[in-house]
């Protein structure tokens, strides 16, 4: 075995100030993440629990297998909006029956479970995860529909949640509503385009148009339950495949649904795996405040792979990139973790050659960011920074193996391309809550601003006012920084979720398991040109 040495001194003073600041941020965090527990506050729970009825996270608690866990996603979608955080919707990865689920659920406590904006991105993010993994679908729906002051935003691209639903279950992924209550308009496809329905008698009531819009519509006079309650679904329309006599018996239906589905993983649990050989709770200290001071990522690799086991390659070549092969949770992984932040091109070619070697494996790879971007400057130009940058980028765009990523510190400039960010598609993608993401640093964002509007003034003849300059560059400063932060980002469905760094670990097992429902192959060499 190579087991990784630490150097990390727990008593060191800068350790200890690095520790408190994680800690500070944890708290804020929290806060925040209570805001989305919260939902539409207490009087609306309250109204909800005075109904005999389950919160949403209730409902996803009771589905699950017992003693097991619930890795929610996003919960901080909206976060600096209009909005509620957590967009009125919770989902998460959670285990049914022994079968891993994508799991979504309305909450009805803000603006009785109506979609907005965020609702609706939230949702097809969760359906992505779904079909990228082939993971079944449980919808515990109760929802008004379209929050409808928002429509204009929701109405066009929300059409594609009910044509997510049709696609999974074409690629042979089940999908199971449960309706607590109102699924009304375009929130009746959910429960008329899943595979398996579940209604709650005289709760569900599933409509196109409910008894206000019917009266306008045609004259009719209606009441909801002849118009869409739970027992005409089920005698009448035979939209209800299976009739629920409270809350609790249609999450136990659920469960039975779920446990005939057939429905199994293309790959093995691994079993047991040896946990590090360190503390995870030192994970608080490795990862300084100011992240202009670099750290060794791999303090944070020893910390969360099986046994701190990690077999380097290319060590001496381009070291402010450390790769290496390790295993988590028993499933082997391949590590891009930066340790410098700045890539150049020795960092470039080399993450390239270990991207086609783990494709050609069938190995995941888990890409570990604090990078402010690739190297610039006429030295580096001339050497070829931009092709090799390229050659990374096409390497992490056309692999076919699985890929995690997980924002520690930085993650700037199209060193967050490289490092495959958002846009590169990873399986899933997570922040802790130092790391920043932006085009560049703030400061180096404001100097570039100052600079250009320098240079547009002598060119013009005119003078410069240096107050106004001075004035200019604190507030982009301070806005790229509030633009960067994870909440922010979070709150934007640009990550899925912002984790404690001591549940690393966990939260990448939960999602290397998830991985490991659907069956992959890494790329043959199809990687396109690569400049050389």
């Amino acid at each position: 075995m190579t087991v990784l040495a630490s150097a990390l001194d727990t008593a060191d003073p800068d350790y200890r100030a690095h520790r408190a600041a994680m800690l500070d941020k944890l708290t804020a965090l929290g806060t925040e993440h209570a805001k989305a527990l919260a939902g539409g506050g207490e009087k609306y729970v309250e109204r909800h629990r005075g109904r005999g009825k389950l919160l949403a996270r209730e409902r996803v608690e009771l589905l699950l297998d017992p003693d097991t866990p619930f890795l929610e996603l996003s919960p901080l979608a909206a976060w600096g909006s209009e909005y509620t955080v957590g967009a009125s919707l919770v989902t998460g990865i959670g285990v049914v029956e022994g079968v891993e689920c994508l799991i979504t659920a309305n909450d009805p406590t803000v603006r009785g479970g109506a979609s907005n904006p965020w609702s609706l991105r939230k949702a097809l993010r969760a359906n992505d995860i779904a079909l990228a993994n082939r993971l079944p679908v449980i919808s515990l729906v109760e929802s008004g529909g379209a929050d409808l002051p928002s429509q204009k935003e929701i109405f066009i691209p929300g059409g594609a949640i009910f044509r997510d639903l049709t696609r999974l279950s074409a690629a042979g992924i089940p999908t199971v509503a449960v309706v607590f209550g109102n699924s009304t308009a375009g929130g009746a496809y959910v429960p008329g385009m899943s595979d398996h329905t579940i209604m709650v008698k005289e709760r569900a009531k599933v409509f196109l148009g409910g008894p206000p819009l019917v009266k306008m519509a045609t004259g009719e006079e209606s009441d909801d339950e002849s118009l869409g309650g739970a027992e005409m679904h089920a005698r009448t329309s035979g939209l209800a495949d299976h009739f629920a006599v409270d809350e609790p018996d249609a999450l136990r239906q659920a469960r039975r649904v779920v446990a005939r589905l057939n429905h199994r993983k293309a790959y093995p649990d691994p079993g047991p795996a040896e946990p590090p050989k360190y503390d995870p709770d030192e994970l608080l200290g490795v990862v300084p405040g100011d992240l202009k001071i670099p750290f060794d990522p791999r303090e944070v690799i020893a910390r969360i792979v099986d046994g701190s086991d990690f077999d380097e390659f290319k060590p001496l070549y381009g070291p402010s990139l450390t790769t290496g092969w390790a295993a988590l949770h028993g499933y082997p992984v391949g590590i891009l973790a930066n340790a410098r932040g700045v890539l150049f091109s020795e960092e470039s070619q080399k993450a390239a050659q270990f991207i086609q070697l783990a494709n050609q494996r069938d190995i995941p790879l888990l890409f570990l960011h604090n990078t402010t971007g690739y190297m610039v400057g006429r030295e580096y130009e001339q050497g070829g920074i931009i092709k090799h940058g390229a050659m990374m980028i096409n390497a992490v765009s056309n692999s076919k193996v699985p890929h995690l990523s997980v924002l520690m510190g930085a993650s700037y400039g199209a060193g967050h391309y490289g490092m495959c960010g958002r846009a590169y598609d990873p399986r899933f993608l997570f922040a802790w809550p130092g790391a920043k993401s932006a085009v560049m640093g703030p400061q180096q964002l404001a100097g570039v601003l100052s600079i250009v509007a320098r240079q547009s003034a002598v060119a013009k003849g005119r003078p410069y006012d240096d107050e106004a300059d001075a004035a200019l560059r604190a507030m982009v400063e301070q806005q790229i920084e509030s633009e960067s932060l994870p909440m922010f980002l979070s709150g934007r469905l640009y990550d899925d979720g912002v984790i404690d760094p001591r549940d690393t670990r966990t939260v990448l097992g939960l999602c290397l398991s998830a991985v490991h429902t659907a069956p992959y192959e890494g790329v043959r060499g199809g990687f396109g040109v690569f400049r050389m």
